[in-house]
């Protein structure tokens, strides 16, 4: 008898939902039981009917998928969680796995890769890349203080992210659904914790710390 894991997709961005649903619903023994926009609809869905695994987009408007992990581990601890980002460098994957996901997955990875973790993370494996899980590796050497990013908070993180790839203000505050006030609280609480004074100089930062790709901005 084929054993069925039962998958819940969040990421807003409609195509991205619809391609992995493609792609899951046609490999045998996996089922897509939902799809949600937005963390704190992942949040709901899980309360009501708690989904084997959860393929969860990290970046996302109003609560970012960092967070949702954590509040839907606290009442669902035995959801596997496979966070879904553009984002390979550390600090993010070192977070994501110790805030108690069980993969990490980078939104370029393909069709086989994606099934195999899923597979995994239901089996009670954890699955990190072996690119991603080298790099964790070499970093465990290092001074946690090598990297002063890692000293930002899973909501500055997000905003530095936003920041970094040339988002103003009022579009971060938009997509967080945030005030203006607070988005700006959160940058100048950056700005001190990194030494630098500006968006410019947050960047180049970003820049040299790995965090973000040249060839991106």
């Amino acid at each position: 008898m084929l054993f069925v894991i039962n998958v819940l997709l969040v990421d807003d961005h409609h195509l991205v939902r619809v391609g992995i649903n493609k792609i899951l619903t046609s490999v045998r023994g996996l089922n897509v039981v939902g799809e949600c926009e937005t963390g704190e609809e992942a949040i709901k869905f899980c309360r009501t009917s708690e989904p084997d695994v959860l393929l969860m987009d990290m970046d996302m408007p109003g609560m970012g998928g960092l967070e949702a992990t954590k509040k839907i581990l606290r009442f669902a601890p035995d959801v596997k969680i496979i966070v879904l980002t553009a984002h390979s460098e550390d600090p993010f994957p070192s977070k994501v796995m110790q805030m108690g996901a069980a993969g990490y997955l980078t939104k370029d990875a393909g069709p086989d890769e994606m099934v195999v973790a899923i597979r995994a993370v239901h089996s009670g494996q954890r699955y990190l890349p072996s690119d991603i899980a080298q790099k964790m590796a070499l970093n465990q050497f290092k001074s946690v203080d090598d990297n002063p990013f890692n000293a930002l908070s899973d909501r500055e993180l997000q905003i530095m992210i936003m920041i970094t790839r040339g988002d103003k203000v009022p579009s971060i505050s938009e997509h967080l659904n945030l005030s203006t006030k607070t988005i700006n609280s959160y940058r100048y609480r950056m700005f001190e914790k990194l030494g630098v004074s500006n968006d410019v100089e947050l960047t180049h930062l970003a820049i040299r710390f790995g965090m973000l790709k040249t060839e991106k901005l």
